[in-house]
Formats: structure tokens, C-alpha cells, sequence
């Protein structure tokens, strides 16, 4: 095979990959009953992101990448209908229209699905519940403007692949300006007003350097899109002649690109959970190992009240996690960016991130025998409830201390 169909191939199968563990992570996280729209367009556009790649795979498979592009006047007249050159242009070009509308609905989809995944992240900031809304009109109408600048920039329709006379570039599908640069203009714009949704958030957010660093990146990953984007419009552009298989070529890349960067949120919290469990496995380990030879294995050791920590360890995670919904964070901490607090004047004053903490802790036996358990439920402090179950059988409990709950305000 050639490099530019092993490419294609292998971009599509990453991308099946990376779709599939996006959608264990959700399942694993919320269920498949609790799945959202975006969910499910996701596997939808992995089945057109697979049309996609066949299209632009047979540009070069079957029409020897020719289109009706890239012929001189002389040629054009000199051609036989029918023939076998004749039939890979007309062929070519015809393939041409299919692998743009693919294209078009793949990245849309996309946007779309991210439209949804801010919607939810938003949740209950009623400030941003109109900008989600406007990204949603705002795909809406782009998408059916790029489809209809597809499809009837030439007229007749037919004109698409008519190799004698010249119909012109417009009816040049592969190389033609309005195939090229509406979809380009409208792309940049969709992506820029997606970016603006959380960037805001993001900054405000009382996060440290490094972890708002590492979120901003994850946002804006719309930048290499557009990148991409614009990169093919110039080759396109400035290359007539072999623009048929440049077109194919650099539409399935920058979908690629575009499927993972859409997918990264999603993957981002299984892989933390993939890095604690890893790190507790050799914690376990190495504590096992530790008692092995500095323990004997008569009884378990419990720790006196002033061995004890005086603050339980606090989890820490992500502030723009959705609580059941979308995690971005670790373990069993979640965060939420809630609503914005007014002050006595009502005058909005910042938004809060709450934390949600809960951990169990399992059942330790001291050497008298006794055994206890400790819940504790945290709402920015610790609430402890304790059970102890004595030599004589009866259970004797306790409630510690609940402070109430917490919220930091960025100001």
C-alpha cells in the first residue's frame, strides 16, 4: 500500500480507539442510561469520519487522484469522453462533492458535541446559558451554509465534473474557492466563539499556575484545528494541479486532529483514575513489603488520637468537574463551578467552586479486639461518623463534628 492510504487508515483507527475509550469512560462514570446527546454523536461521527476516510481513499485508489482541475484548454479538447482518463475525472470530481459534505458534517458534529459538553459544564451559571445557546444557532446556520455552498455553488449541478468546455473553478470541486474558503472562514469563526466559552471561567478560576495551565491547553485545542484548516486552504490553493489528493488528504487529517482534541475532556479523568490506581498498587506494595519485615503478624497496629492527622486528607480535584455528569478531576472529589455570588446589594461579586469530598475508609481492628469505621462526608470539612463494635456485641456510635458547607469565591 501506499504511505498516503496507510495514513488515512491509521488516523481512522486511532480515532476509533480514542472514541472507544471516551465512550468506557463516560459508561464507567455515569452509566450508559445517563448518556448524553454528545455521546452518542460521537460514534455518529466516527461512522462518517470512516466515510470520509473510503472517499478519500478511492480520490487516489480508483481515480488516480484527478478531478476536472488542473487541464489546459488544449487538453480539455484533445480528452475522449468515455475514456479511461475521461472516467477517473468524471469520477473523481463526483467523489470530490461527497468527501467535502462529509467532511463538513464530521467537524460539525463535532462542534455540536462540544456545544453539549459545555452546556453541561456551565450548569447552573445562568451568565453563560445564553452564550451556550448562540453556539448552538450559531452551528445550526453554519452548517447548512457550508452544505448549500457545496452543493449549489455550481449551477447546473451537473457542471461539477464537466471536463470540456472549462466550467471554471467554481465547478471545480477539488480546488474550487467556495469549497475552500467558506467552510475555512465559517470553521475558524465556530471554533473561536467555542474557545470563548470556557477561557473566561478558566481564568477566573482559583486554580494553581500549573493546573490552569494544563486546563487553558486542554480548551484550546481548537487552535491546532485551525491551524490545520488554514494550512490546507493554502496548499489547496497554491497547488492546483495535485489539489484533488491534497483535498481528500488533509480533510481527514484535520478531522483527526479534531476528534481527539474533542475527546481529550472526556479521557482526561479515566486517566487520572488510571495514574492513582497505578500509584496505589505500589503503595500497597511497598507497605506490605514494610510490614513483612518490621511487623510481626500477631495483631494490627492501630494508631493513638495524637498519631492520628488532625485534619482528614482532602482530595483535590479539577473545579470543572460535573458532578455525575462530567468528571474532570480524580478519585471520589468532585468540583463544581456553581452560580455567581451576589452581595448584599446584589451586585455579582465572583463565582464559587464547591467541593465535594467523600471517602470510606475500611474497617481497622485494634488489639482489644474492638472494631470501627469511619465515614466522612466533607463539604469543605470533615463530618465523622464512627461505629464501634465492642467485646460484648453492642454498637455504640458517634457523630463528630460537620462543619458547614464551603465555598471559595474567585474574585
Amino acid at each position: 500500500m501506499d504511505p498516503f492510504t496507510i495514513e488515512v487508515f491509521t488516523l481512522w483507527g486511532v480515532s476509533a480507539v480514542v472514541i472507544g475509550i471516551r465512550t468506557y469512560a463516560r459508561w464507567s462514570t455515569v452509566g450508559i442510561r445517563q448518556f448524553q446527546v454528545d455521546d452518542y454523536l460521537m460514534i455518529v461521527t466516527c461512522m462518517v469520519y470512516g466515510l470520509e476516510t473510503g472517499a478519500g481513499y478511492s480520490v487516489g485508489a480508483l481515480f488516480r487522484g484527478m478531478a476536472n482541475n488542473g487541464m489546459t484548454d488544449e487538453q480539455r479538447a484533445a480528452l475522449v469522453p468515455g475514456s479511461q482518463e475521461w472516467n477517473w475525472r468524471v469520477g473523481g470530481s463526483k467523489i470530490q462533492l461527497v468527501g467535502w459534505s462529509l467532511w463538513s458534517t464530521a467537524l460539525w458534529l463535532l462542534k455540536i458535541c462540544m456545544a453539549v459538553f459545555y452546556s453541561r459544564l456551565t450548569d447552573g451559571l445562568t451568565v453563560m446559558r445564553g452564550r451556550v445557546r448562540i453556539a448552538y444557532f450559531a452551528i445550526g446556520v453554519t452548517y447548512v451554509v457550508v452544505i448549500l455552498s457545496t452543493m449549489l455553488g455550481c449551477r447546473p449541478f451537473r457542471r461539477n465534473w464537466q471536463i470540456y468546455p472549462d466550467p471554471g473553478n467554481h465547478c471545480h470541486p477539488a480546488v474550487s474557492l467556495i469549497n475552500v474558503c467558506v467552510p475555512v472562514v465559517l470553521n475558524l469563526i465556530t471554533d473561536l466563539y467555542l474557545m470563548t466559552i470556557p477561557m473566561p471561567l478558566l481564568w477566573r478560576a482559583k486554580l494553581s499556575r500549573k493546573r490552569k495551565f494544563l486546563l487553558l491547553c486542554m480548551f484550546s485545542g481548537g487552535v491546532f484545528i485551525m491551524i490545520c484548516s488554514v494550512l490546507r486552504c493554502y496548499l489547496i490553493i497554491t497547488n492546483p494541479i495535485t489539489g484533488a489528493q491534497q483535498a481528500g488528504s488533509w480533510a481527514c487529517r484535520e478531522t483527526f486532529v479534531a476528534i481527539i482534541i474533542g475527546n481529550v475532556p472526556m479521557i482526561y479523568p479515566l486517566f487520572l483514575r488510571f495514574i492513582k490506581k497505578a500509584g496505589n498498587k505500589v503503595s500497597a506494595s511497598r507497605l506490605g513489603s514494610s510490614k513483612r519485615s518490621g511487623v510481626s503478624s500477631g495483631a494490627a497496629m492501630e494508631l493513638s488520637e495524637r498519631d492520628k492527622p488532625s485534619k482528614p486528607l482532602r482530595k483535590r480535584a479539577n473545579p470543572l468537574s460535573i458532578p455525575g455528569l462530567t468528571t474532570i478531576g480524580c478519585g471520589d472529589s468532585e468540583e463544581r463551578i456553581m452560580g455567581p455570588q451576589m452581595d448584599k446589594e446584589n451586585n455579582m461579586v465572583g463565582i464559587s467552586v464547591v467541593t465535594e469530598v467523600t471517602s470510606t475508609s475500611s474497617p481497622t481492628t485494634s488489639i482489644d479486639g474492638r472494631q470501627s469505621q469511619h465515614n466522612i462526608t466533607a463539604y469543605g470539612g470533615p463530618s465523622n461518623s464512627v461505629q464501634v463494635v465492642g467485646g460484648d456485641g453492642h454498637a455504640h456510635g458517634g457523630h463528630g463534628p460537620r462543619s458547614p458547607r464551603r465555598s471559595d469565591v474567585v474574585r
